[in-house]
């Protein structure tokens, strides 16, 4: 799948099973919208959560504008995984997360099933890392099919099979942070991270976004609106580093037009690594404007 320059700051999850949620959805500013037919919901509200998000989505209108729209559905070996898939292969969603992927054969054979469905053959699936197998197997999930969109952190289910403490630093998880982010580069895919628990815990938010943009994930998923706006501040470029970007691509280019072979930017050399870095950061800052102004009130 061709590298797309979208902003996926914030990706909310919301449980299909609360309908009032679902509405509320449509007006928060987040990028994304994990609509959630698996955790979120408890098994005797499954059938009528899969109902509530296939009757939102259907028909030809979007009903979340801007946002993009991801189900996130039980795994197909569940007692509702099929129906899940059955009931919104063709509702137009965005994207279909997978729970706990652990080898491509499980991503070839939910595109079989959305197909049989009659869904789209290229519906972009996003694939859940969220156990030690699906870990040391990131590569070959990111690779698993060229609609492969996206590989999400599942912090809290990883936590439980690492026997790790889930400390406020994530030191625990820095060996699956990187395994992933290796991945998801390496395929030219999205990387996204985990959901931040403790809502009371404001500062420790912020500074688990701040550490996750270090890293090199895209955006954070989240469990609450309330954390949103920190989410889409955190992973958005500030002016002054889009304002150096913008300088550092005409210089570049006025050095190239001149027929420099060196190109030195307040005392450092300037590669072309650097001006494809400088393009993204721009790209990114004008698609995040682009969707602000289409969010801001008409008056």
């Amino acid at each position: 799948m061709a590298a797309i320059v979208r902003p996926r700051r914030s990706v909310l999850y919301m449980p299909g099973s609360n309908i009032r949620a679902l509405e509320k959805a449509k007006s928060l500013p987040a990028d994304g919208l994990i609509l959630d037919l698996e955790d979120a919901v408890s098994p005797d509200a499954k059938p009528a959560a899969r109902a509530n998000v296939a009757d939102m989505l259907k028909g030809s209108a979007k009903p979340y504008g801007r946002r993009e729209v991801i189900v996130r559905i039980n795994a197909i070996n569940t007692p509702w995984g099929m129906d899940d898939i059955k009931a919104v292969a063709t509702s137009g969603m965005d994207g279909l997360a997978i729970p706990k992927v652990e080898s491509a054969d499980a991503v070839r054979q939910v595109q079989v099933a959305v197909r049989a469905a009659g869904g789209p053959e290229d519906l972009p699936i996003w694939c859940m890392m969220e156990t030690p197998m699906g870990i040391l197997r990131a590569a070959e999930i990111a690779g698993a099919s060229p609609y492969v969109a996206g590989l999400v952190m599942g912090t809290s289910d990883l936590a439980k099979d690492l026997h790790c403490e889930h400390t406020r630093d994530r030191e625990p998880f820095l060996t699956s942070f990187g395994l992933v982010i290796l991945a998801a580069r390496a395929f030219g895919i999205a990387a996204l991270d985990g959901v931040h628990l403790d809502l009371a815990d404001d500062s420790g938010f912020a500074e688990a976004c701040a550490q996750g943009r270090r890293l090199g994930f895209d955006g954070k998923t989240l469990i609450h609106p309330k954390t949103v706006e920190v989410a889409n501040a955190a992973f958005a470029p500030a002016p002054e580093d889009i304002a150096a970007a913008r300088g550092l691509i005409a210089t570049y280019a006025a050095a190239v037009a001149e027929g420099k072979g060196v190109v030195v930017l307040d005392g450092k050399l300037i590669e072309q690594l650097h001006v494809d870095n400088a393009r993204r950061a721009v790209a990114l800052a004008e698609a995040i404007a682009a969707i602000e102004a289409d969010a801001a009130p008409r008056t």
